[in-house]
């Protein structure tokens, strides 16, 4: 009996505790389906600001710089050629590819054997044409001396003949010795005659000798100047090329065997757009003799020569467009022709316009002004030039405001900035060129990349002992250490 009392409140405990277990549950889940249900209080939101780069428009005078890629040439450029067919007996000391000459130093000399022969020939055939004017001469002397001989003869011959026709009308003399007279005077008529034809003979003979002779003076200079062809000589100073001749071999006549170039007279031609050539011409239609630039990097060092536009080619060329323009080039040392080089070409100036960096202006043509508050405007822009990573425009309305230097999709009309950095100051100055990093070498790596300039036998020797001196200081510039490593590889 006690057992079963005791039984039934455990029963009745174990029931109180799962109902109190029940209704906690049911209080826990109403309260968390109560605070789902609530409404949820916003949390004031803040305006974000955008951190940019700002450049301020400032307008000045700038010379835009037109860039083109163009070929070095040489304006003077003679083929040697053999103008007499034979052996070659002789070259010149430096008769080789690159090979430098001087202006009337012999070059080459071709077997002569043949042509001073045909020389001693017409030598000799003028003489005899000399020889026969000279006979000539001297028989048309004599022809004239028979023919004052012949008339002296027959005026004595008509003296006598007058003189017996009147002792004939006197009746001393007979008709028959008037006649013998006047056959005499007439033989002797006959005689002048025939000393004249011997005169005229004698003229013609003259004339005919005078002409061999000048046949026989040009055979002699002919014969003369054949043989000086024989020898070549060098109409300038300049560099061989393409020297294909070597001593002993045989080359027949016009063969090409160099090529003479002038390295002192070069002069680069470079290819523009209409548009950009448009630029370059004057109210009067006529190229304008800007200056250029031609820039070539060679071996960590740029060869730069100055020059001036020249002229352009008188057609665009099959397949091509634009202009084909040429420049010549003053102290261009180092260059040769065939180097591929960059050329700048200094356009007229232009005034009243700014210097932006491309990334400042879109495609449209606007920029992202920062105006009151320092809240974004989009402001339109007249694009004059582009050169490299930087814009020329023309914006008079906006002379001191500052833009947006670099724009992003996230930037617009109306967004706060908050500017970081500003290009030029308040008064439009440029901030001053940075100086170039210095770098202190230690012993290895100073003398590998002294020993790779050393070893370099394309870089000229001016621009190798610019780079060894630099090379040797404490500090080097790390533009150049980076561009010698570069080349080796490093």
């Amino acid at each position: 009996m006690r057992f079963f009392r005791r039984s039934l409140t455990g029963l009745f405990l174990l029931a109180v505790t799962v109902a109190v277990l029940a209704l906690a549950g049911q209080m826990l889940r109403s309260a968390i389906e109560e605070r789902m249900a609530r409404e949820t209080r916003s949390m004031p939101s803040r305006e974000r600001v955008f951190a940019v780069n700002a450049v301020t428009i400032t307008p000045e005078e700038v010379v835009p710089m037109l860039e083109a890629f163009g070929e070095v040439r040489s304006r003077r450029a003679l083929e040697i050629r053999v103008q007499t067919g034979g052996r070659v007996i002789e070259l010149a000391d430096g008769f080789e590819e690159g090979g430098r000459v001087e202006a009337g130093q012999m070059l080459l000399r071709v077997d002569p054997t043949d042509l001073e022969d045909a020389l001693a020939l017409a030598r000799t055939d003028l003489a005899e044409a000399e020889a026969e004017r000279a006979d000539a001469k001297a028989a048309l002397e004599i022809a004239r001396d028979d023919l004052d001989s012949a008339e002296r003869q027959a005026a004595l011959r008509e003296q006598a003949l007058a003189r017996q026709r009147d002792l004939a009308d006197r009746g001393v003399v007979t008709e028959a010795t008037v006649e013998a007279a006047a056959l005499q005077a007439a033989t002797a008529g006959q005689a002048v005659l025939s000393k004249r034809s011997a005169l005229a003979n004698a003229g013609a003979r003259v004339a005919q000798a005078e002409n061999t002779l000048a046949r026989r003076k040009i055979a002699l200079d002919e014969a003369a100047r054949r043989l000086a062809e024989t020898e070549i000589t060098a109409a300038y100073s300049g560099v061989l090329s393409g020297v294909s001749v070597a001593e002993g071999r045989v080359v027949t006549a016009n063969e090409q065997i160099a090529t003479l170039i002038d390295p002192d007279a070069l002069e680069v031609s470079f290819r523009v757009s209409t548009a950009q050539y448009a630029r370059l011409i004057d109210e009067a239609g006529s190229l304008m003799k800007s200056d250029v630039t031609a820039r070539l990097d060679v071996s960590g060092v740029d060869l730069i020569a100055e020059g001036r536009i020249d002229r352009e080619s008188a057609e665009v060329g099959a397949g091509l467009t634009g202009r084909l323009l040429f420049a010549r080039l003053d102290g261009a040392r180092g260059f040769r022709p065939g180097d591929f080089v960059t050329v700048a070409v200094r356009e007229p100036k232009l005034t009243g316009v700014a210097v932006l960096p491309a990334t400042a202006v879109d495609a449209a043509g606007t920029v992202l002004v920062i105006g009151e508050g320092e809240r974004l405007e989009v402001a339109p822009v007249e694009i004059l030039r582009r050169q490299g990573d930087n814009v020329l425009v023309r914006a008079p309305d906006l002379h001191g405001r500052a833009v947006v230097a670099e724009r992003s999709p996230v930037l617009g009309a109306g967004i706060r900035v908050r500017i970081l950095k500003r290009g030029p100051d308040e008064a439009g100055a440029a901030a001053p060129p940075a100086e170039p990093e210095m770098i202190a070498l230690d012993d290895d790596r100073r003398a590998r990349l002294i020993a790779f300039v050393e070893s370099n036998q394309s870089m000229p020797a001016d621009a190798k002992e610019r780079i060894l001196t630099q090379l040797r200081a404490p500090e080097v510039p790390a533009e150049t250490i980076e561009r010698l490593e570069r080349r080796m590889g490093g």
